[in-house]
């Protein structure tokens, strides 16, 4: 199937507007809501775990949504790797940014229109909550943040490609974004508290300009300590390690095990089960890539 520009533009959007509207919605849940006062260490919602399974489940449903016409990347850093290891043409790079930028930032709007009657009657001066639409860091400085986001994204990115490799162990039917979801449920709870686990640039700075727009203050851009940079800069920086590394070390040594000599004994009818002609058509993409 071929789709047009248009149509892969609008699966990016509505994909990473429906990530950023169940995700950051997920965040909103557990913050909003706690008891006035507060009782110390009450657990809001299901707290840090929901706000995981959310944004699991978020990536889960842009993916099903975008999957079929775009490959549902909704994430800069995804669309960069994913060019630079020649799995898709640059030409088609800026439409799907532009567009998980504009998903991202409509998501975000959603998210503070829906909860904005007990936003403001938690923070009438939208003073301190920035944070449910963008990612704020544990330690101050530029490292520590853009480190964990490098980390981050380069376990994400690899952990797609291997779940997405045809010459791999696939998942059953359709079941892929299902995987993916948990990849960073995995990723939020083994790594979410040093940056708030943005791992996605989109993601981040879209909201992020919203939180500037709508008049938040401490939004970490024109507001408080400027600490934009690193969910942007380092999930780029990680997608691409972490592709890279995935194809030198992994992707390699199945394209090599798939075009050496089967021996029948160990695969019956001289041929592995699995083999389609698409196999074929994607070892010479991998082949190209590598």
């Amino acid at each position: 199937m071929k789709f047009t520009k248009t149509q892969e533009f609008l699966a990016e959007y509505f994909g990473t507007m429906v990530l950023i509207l169940l995700g950051c919605g997920s965040v909103a849940m557990v913050v909003l809501f706690g008891s006035n006062p507060p009782i110390p260490g009450e657990v809001v919602k299901g707290g840090y775990t929901n706000i995981c399974i959310g944004w699991g489940l978020a990536v889960t449903f842009g993916i099903y949504i975008a999957g079929s016409i775009s490959g549902a990347h909704l994430n800069p850093a995804v669309t960069l790797a994913m060019a630079a290891t020649k799995r898709m043409p640059w030409a088609k790079v800026p439409h799907y940014i532009i567009a998980q930028f504009l998903g991202a930032f409509t998501g975000a709007a959603l998210v503070f229109a829906d909860f904005h009657a007990k936003w403001l009657g938690v923070d009438p001066q939208l003073a301190h909550s920035a944070g449910i639409l963008c990612t704020f860091p544990a330690v101050p400085g530029f490292w520590p943040g853009f480190f964990d986001q490098v980390v981050g994204t380069a376990i994400l990115l690899g952990l797609i490609l291997a779940v997405v490799d045809k010459l791999n162990a696939q998942p059953g039917a359709n079941l892929s974004p299902f995987i993916i979801g948990l990849v960073v449920v995995a990723i939020g709870i083994s790594f979410g508290g040093m940056n708030g686990y943005a791992i996605n640039p989109a993601r981040d700075l879209g909201p992020r300009l919203f939180s500037v727009l709508a008049g938040f203050q401490n939004n970490g851009l024109t507001s408080g300590p400027s600490v934009w940079l690193p969910p942007v800069i380092g999930p780029i920086v990680g997608g691409l390690l972490g592709a890279f590394a995935y194809d030198l070390f992994i992707g390699r040594a199945l394209v090599q095990a798939h075009e050496s000599p089967i021996d029948p004994e160990e695969r019956p009818g001289g041929e592995d089960s699995s083999y389609t002609q698409s196999d074929s058509a994607h070892r010479e993409v991998a082949r190209a890539g590598r």
